[in-house]
């Protein structure tokens, strides 16, 4: 089998267990759990508000799901959606989040959960619940920066953050750090030059930028559009098969006593 054949029997294995995953889940419940730098968010099938704690750079992955579930416990769930700050492959963390606690790579979630669960990176399940179809470059402003590509339904969690940018890397720039150290002023023309360096070289049909700094840009960069966190949830939900619109989230900062 040559490489284009291999590549062709890939991406038709990863539809038929989406598939899969879709029959399995099509009477069950999601609960999503976006793990951020700053806080730790969860919606569950059938909420309409959304939930909170905060996280921070202690957070380990035990912590983590214990404060998921006391939040959670008045929830009926069957299956877990994580998305998880930093590298994912085959659902498992490949290294430790720059933000967080440590203890992440090897965690078991689905014993800690008690159900089955799937991670993958957290811009990467934004930009599913973004997706519209074509060839879309996802770009989050956090903590750090996010980046995903979708080319015809296929996710690509990507770690361009990390590449070299002037005097250090793209996040430098145009993460919480940039922002704080430079000023929104110039963080803004940061993130406008980034994003012009990224549609440049990737000749995406659709450019989203998400994340909870993006109502901080006074204007779009040109070609792109505005993303919102909720559709971390949308994707999420996507993970299992559930299509569904979303409420308009209000957030508890603290978990219900």
């Amino acid at each position: 089998m040559n490489a284009k054949s291999r590549a062709t029997a890939k991406r038709r294995r990863g539809r038929l267990d989406r598939a899969d995953d879709a029959k399995a889940s099509a009477s069950g419940q999601v609960l999503v759990v976006d793990v951020g730098g700053t806080s730790v968010k969860i919606l569950a099938t059938g909420q309409n508000e959304e939930r909170s704690f905060p996280s921070g750079p202690t957070l380990t992955p035990r912590q983590m799901v214990s404060g998921v579930k006391k939040l959670a416990r008045d929830w009926t769930y069957d299956v877990v959606s994580i998305g998880y700050p930093g590298p994912v492959l085959h659902g498992c963390p490949m290294a430790e989040p720059y933000n967080l606690g440590r203890g992440w790579v090897g965690f078991d979630f689905a014993a800690a959960f008690g159900r089955p669960v799937k991670v993958v990176n957290d811009a990467a399940m934004q930009a599913l619940g973004s997706y519209n179809g074509g060839k879309m470059l996802f770009l989050g402003l956090g903590t750090g920066l996010g980046s995903t590509l979708i080319v015809n339904g296929i996710v690509e969690p990507m770690e361009l953050g990390h590449l070299p940018y002037k005097k250090g890397t793209y996040e430098d720039y145009v993460g919480r750090a940039g922002l704080e150290r430079h000023g929104k002023k110039k963080w803004r023309r940061h993130v406008a030059d980034v994003v012009a360096r990224f549609i440049a070289a990737l000749e995406p049909d659709d450019t989203v930028i998400g994340g909870g700094n993006v109502k901080k840009l006074d204007r779009l960069p040109p070609h792109s559009r505005a993303g919102a966190n909720a559709n971390a949830f949308r994707g999420g939900f996507r993970l299992w098969g559930e299509e569904r619109a979303l409420p308009h989230t209000g957030t508890r900062s603290k978990p219900r006593t």
